[in-house]
């Protein structure tokens, strides 16, 4: 079952084009890993496929219904959790998780009972009282996916999940995705850092100047290019140089 479907999205700041023409569909029970450099489109994608952005020209579908015409039945099933997300940072995260937990019509018993498991789960310790503009920023990240996670949806986007998070945290979000995926959820996330796509994503998604330049799993990827990696595949089908180049900022004194 497809549960994205993207016909000829496009989408333009001004005279600048973003997205010139994604075709995309999304089965159900995948992590898909989407990536591209700065200014590729990967946000904005994620933004209109999340129902934030309207102002976009093509046919978008998510979880069968149109993200234009219904985005507040989108918002209502899916999880979205972006890169810098505005948090009310004077609340506590239990009084934020129940800010949260009441927008999604969640009995308060319920909301703090997936809260707690996920903050364990997470290792997410503070002080009872402590307020979330104390907290550091991966702690803050930590928060941010809990919420985003606490209505249990079908599908969820992550734009950038594992900004600020330490390397024992990475690796607990990373087991957290692939766990969700086990149940039948379906993960949409794009990340710049390339070994973790390489190793949990069930299909990789290469965004380049607007257009999907490459769509697989990284072994079907990796046989077109024989890169290696999925680092060197991205520097390749990106227009980088994967190659080292020797450099000294005292060469001149």
């Amino acid at each position: 079952m497809s549960i994205i479907k993207i016909s000829n999205l496009q989408k333009a700041y001004g005279s600048k084009s973003v997205l010139r023409g994604i075709d995309l569909s999304v089965e159900a029970g995948q992590i898909i890993g989407y990536i591209g450099p700065n200014g590729a489109g990967k946000s904005t994608t994620i933004r209109i496929l999340a129902g934030l952005d309207k102002n976009y020209t093509g046919d978008v579908e998510v979880l069968g219904f149109d993200v234009k015409k219904d985005p507040m039945e989108v918002k209502r099933r899916i999880g979205y959790i972006p890169e810098a997300a505005e948090i009310y940072e004077m609340l506590t995260p239990k009084e934020f998780y129940e800010l949260v937990g009441g927008l999604q019509d969640l009995p308060w018993e319920t909301t703090q009972k997936r809260a707690s498991r996920l903050q364990e789960y997470l290792d997410l310790k503070y002080s009872p009282d402590q307020r979330i503009d104390t907290f550091s920023k991966g702690m803050k990240q930590k928060v941010l996916l809990i919420s985003g996670l606490l209505h249990d949806p079908d599908l969820i986007f992550l734009d950038e999940p594992l900004a600020g998070l330490d390397a024992n945290s990475v690796i607990r979000v990373k087991d957290l995705l692939q766990q969700l995926t086990e149940r039948g959820k379906t993960i949409f996330y794009s990340s710049h850092i390339m070994e973790v796509v390489e190793k949990i994503s069930d299909r990789i998604i290469l965004l380049n100047d607007g257009k999907i330049a490459a769509n697989g799993t990284f072994a079907e990827i990796n046989a077109q290019a024989h890169s290696g990696s999925l680092e060197t595949l991205f520097s390749q089908l990106t227009g980088g140089s994967a190659a080292r180049t020797d450099f000294d900022f005292t060469a001149d004194e």
